[in-house]
């Protein structure tokens, strides 16, 4: 690739049953992109709602890859990097939309900072509310103090809100352990030094994984709160009907137990999967015991609850060896 060829910033987008949220998206990226050189790549994971085909006809300028397979999104996010010719690598989900400045500012700071290899902006909702934009490592202290409603009931604790740093002024940069793929900006250099996605990530912790290999090889994993994003947050997961979708996130509760025992296993061996596994098995276990003083027909319903996701927990186990190996594509 010459260097009359290379772009500021490619734009990855994968889509999966979200036509006209990624139609937005793209129009919004377009109208906020400002004097940055970019592409825009889109990735299909083999949408049944006619996306690919929506690309192709409104937006010819796109960089189209089409998949008979629903890769996932460590999968799919590859592809794009295989063919990418950025400076910086953006990864903006489909159902997230570019505040005015947000991609010019990202290069702005990359650019500044050498040593960033991987930063997120402010994640907002539609409404304009805060969502979790700069998070700290997964750990067996993190996943109890989530579990147990501490992090929510005691945001502002800096010990007890650790989890997504509830406890910091959403207004102030800082250097942090991992921001959410909703939206990122990536080194390309350093993406080509570490490697892509750890494919064996379906869906959820892959992020996580890539951030920890980035901060591994001495870079600096950063949150700007001035980049904005829109994001609504979980509508690919919605299209999705044979599973359970968790309360919170809307997130596939299989996919993310796989996924976690994954990364436990991968960065903690195989006693940090186990560990996180009778964790959450307990913490579950003690729920329904502690259901019991509640009215018949609530308790019923609410223990039935606490069963299911201990058989999908122990589905997980089985599915992955104990976070040994990763279930064959599409999960």
């Amino acid at each position: 690739m010459s260097v009359h060829d290379q772009k500021d910033a490619s734009v990855v987008l994968v889509s999966f049953n979200t036509r006209d949220l990624l139609r937005e998206c793209i129009s919004t990226l377009q109208r906020e992109a400002g004097a940055i050189s970019y592409e825009t790549i889109v990735v299909d994971n083999a949408s049944r709602d006619g996306s690919a085909d929506m690309v192709a006809a409104e937006f010819p300028e796109v960089r189209l890859v089409r998949s008979d397979l629903n890769l996932g999104f460590a999968a799919a996010n590859n592809r794009a990097f295989e063919v990418s010719r950025g400076r910086y690598v953006v990864l903006l989900n489909s159902d997230a939309f570019l505040r005015p400045g947000a991609l010019p500012l990202s290069i702005e700071h990359m650019d500044a900072n050498p040593r960033a290899g991987l930063a997120g902006g402010r994640l907002v909702g539609r409404d304009g509310s805060w969502q979790p934009s700069a998070r700290m490592y997964p750990s067996a202290l993190n996943s109890l103090l989530s579990m147990s409603g501490l992090s929510a009931k005691f945001p502002k604790s800096r010990f007890l809100g650790r989890v997504d740093r509830t406890w910091a002024d959403p207004l102030q940069p800082a250097q942090v352990d991992w921001v959410p793929g909703a939206f990122s900006i990536i080194r390309r250099s350093v993406l080509d030094e570490i490697g892509h996605f750890d494919e064996r990530f379906f869906l959820y912790f892959e992020e996580v994984d890539l951030c920890r290999r980035i901060k591994a090889a001495n870079y600096e994993v950063w949150y700007w709160p001035d980049v904005v994003v829109e994001h609504i947050g979980g509508e690919s997961a919605k299209t999705v009907k044979t599973l359970k979708l968790a309360s919170s996130g809307s997130q596939i509760e299989l996919w993310k137990m796989r996924a976690e025992l994954l990364y436990f296993r991968k960065h903690h061996g195989p006693i940090g999967a186990w560990s996180s596994m009778l964790l959450e098995k307990t913490w579950y276990q003690l729920r329904a015991f502690r259901n019991w003083q509640s009215n018949l027909a609530e308790r019923s319903a609410k223990v039935a609850d606490l069963e299911r996701r201990i058989a999908t927990l122990k589905q997980a186990w089985r599915d992955t060896q104990g976070g040994r190996v990763s279930p064959m594509r599409p999960w």
